[in-house]
């Protein structure tokens, strides 16, 4: 004991030290070190329960992202047949009206074309009662007396129906 004392050590303070060091360990292992240790364990606890949420999470966004481009997507073959849609009926429609007014211009010749056979109908029956008459007035000049205007235009009428019927067949 002389050679502890010698280096400064009391050996009853030292044991009380010791003592009131393990004291105060184990109040301090009871009071803080367990709460405490409760409380870092809780912590982790929520940590790592925030990191699984955080990846819970990013998978959610990534599941929501690629059915935001399969949508995405499927509006976009949506809006093309839409557009193809709107296109072939834009060219039925253009036909339907090519067709229509082909009708109409057909209409219009056969409608022109009998207009041209009454007028020239109506002409050669005029020029026939001219011709007719002329006829009339120049063989009545030549024999110098009055013939039967009506007897006559049948007659010249039917000689001209015959040439006209002779011409055609």
């Amino acid at each position: 004991m002389g050679g502890l004392a010698n280096l400064g050590i009391n050996l009853p303070t030292l044991l009380a030290q010791i003592i009131n060091f393990i004291i105060l360990f184990g109040l301090l292992y009871l009071v803080a070190y367990k709460p405490l240790m409760r409380m870092l364990d809780a912590r982790s606890r929520k940590i790592k329960e925030s990191m699984e949420q955080t990846e819970y999470i990013k998978q959610q966004a990534a599941h929501a992202e690629e059915e935001v481009k399969k949508q995405l997507e499927a509006a976009g073959k949506e809006g093309q047949e839409v557009i193809a849609r709107a296109v072939r009926t834009g060219e039925d429609v253009r036909q339907q009206t090519q067709q229509e007014a082909r009708q109409e211009a057909e209409a219009l010749i056969v409608r022109a074309r009998m207009e041209i056979q009454q007028e020239r109908d109506e002409a050669i029956d005029d020029l026939r009662k001219q011709f007719a008459d002329l006829t009339i007035l120049a063989a009545g000049r030549i024999i110098d007396r009055s013939l039967d205007k009506k007897a006559h235009r049948q007659l010249i009428e039917k000689v001209l129906e015959e040439s006209t019927t002779l011409k055609k067949g």
